[in-house]
């Protein structure tokens, strides 16, 4: 760290705030995230499915790599704390490489729950005779592949320099710049690029058809469809994009960083942990459901949830069919 950044945010000041955020993201993520694996499992076992619903696969390998990756955060975060690496070599080697492939993992999670979603959506017959859980179990392991090679640089390469101690990268700086120009491509651009053009398909999709015929749900539905998908864009970009820029200043040897620009930076990427649960699974209508459905039987005997409760639908790209078929 540069002494100008103590001009900007001092430096005592962010020792404290950078653990006091760090445990609110730890504690929003660990309840967010354990909520919807007990929804999503406990809903399984009371209904006697013998697989998941939907995309309920991929949201629970979505909060399993966003779990792992919160398992990073403390030793992070004691690091800013003390203002240097207090662990093994090991430790560093270890919490960079998990760091990078729970996070791209999350991402590429995120990039096929975009596919699955528009398949499910438009191609919904295609999608029964594929047997779509099938290929999402497969997806859910196979994504660990990539991201286990864009992590694995980290453990090759990380390493425990002294004089201060610090937990860095022993590359050189062009081969800095090429890992993080991949890390950068396969990590952020590609999934978003995926992203942005199964929510455009599916836009498009659901605006042809609205053309077709100007029924007050789907309507509703393609306005819903639209929100949301802009949103969750949005998110994406606004939680990894200004991290990735930081990657590529200090890459680059950029001395001059402001200091407030990276705990904001690092604070935004940590918080697609809490984005993504509430994003993906409380926004979603077939979820909150669920979560009604083990409310009552937690609820059984008392008054807390009324009958005939009805929750009203939000996220609408999480439903497993087209509205004209969802009462079919």
């Amino acid at each position: 760290m540069n002494n100008s950044h103590r001009d900007n945010l001092p430096w005592q000041i962010q020792r404290v705030l950078v653990p006091t955020l760090d445990a609110i993201v730890m504690v929003i993520g660990l309840v967010g995230h354990s909520l919807v694996i007990y929804i999503l499992t406990g809903y399984r076992r009371k209904n006697g499915l013998l697989s998941f619903q939907g995309t309920d696969m991929l949201l629970l390998a979505l909060s399993a790599s966003d779990l792992l990756l919160l398992i990073c955060l403390p030793f992070h975060t004691a690091a800013i704390a003390l203002g240097y690496w207090p662990f093994s070599r090991l430790l560093c080697k270890s919490i960079s490489f998990l760091g990078v492939a729970c996070s791209s993992a999350s991402v590429l999670t995120l990039a096929t729950l975009a596919v699955t979603r528009y398949l499910i959506v438009v191609h919904p017959t295609w999608t029964f005779r594929l047997r779509m859980q099938r290929w999402q179990r497969f997806s859910a392991i196979l994504i660990w592949v990539p991201a286990i090679a864009l992590a694995a640089p980290q453990f090759a390469f990380r390493t425990v320099r002294s004089t201060p101690i610090y937990c860095f990268a022993f590359l050189s700086n062009l081969s800095q710049v090429v890992y993080c120009t991949i890390l950068f491509l396969f990590g952020f651009a590609l999934p978003l690029i995926i992203i942005v053009i199964m929510y455009g398909k599916l836009y498009g999709f659901l605006r042809r058809t609205r053309m077709r015929g100007a029924a007050p749900q789907l309507e509703r539905y393609h306005w819903q469809v639209t929100q949301t998908s802009v949103l969750l864009v949005l998110v994406f970009t606004i939680c990894w994009l200004p991290s990735y820029i930081l990657m590529f200043l200090l890459a680059c040897g950029v001395k001059n960083i402001q200091l407030d620009f990276t705990v904001i930076a690092r604070l935004l990427a940590s918080s697609s942990v809490i984005s993504n649960p509430m994003l993906y699974a409380f926004m979603s209508h077939k979820f909150r459901k669920k979560l009604l459905v083990l409310g009552r039987m937690r609820c059984r005997g008392c008054k807390c949830v009324p009958r005939g409760a009805i929750v009203q639908p939000f996220n609408p790209v999480e439903q497993d069919t087209f509205p004209n078929h969802a009462d079919k």
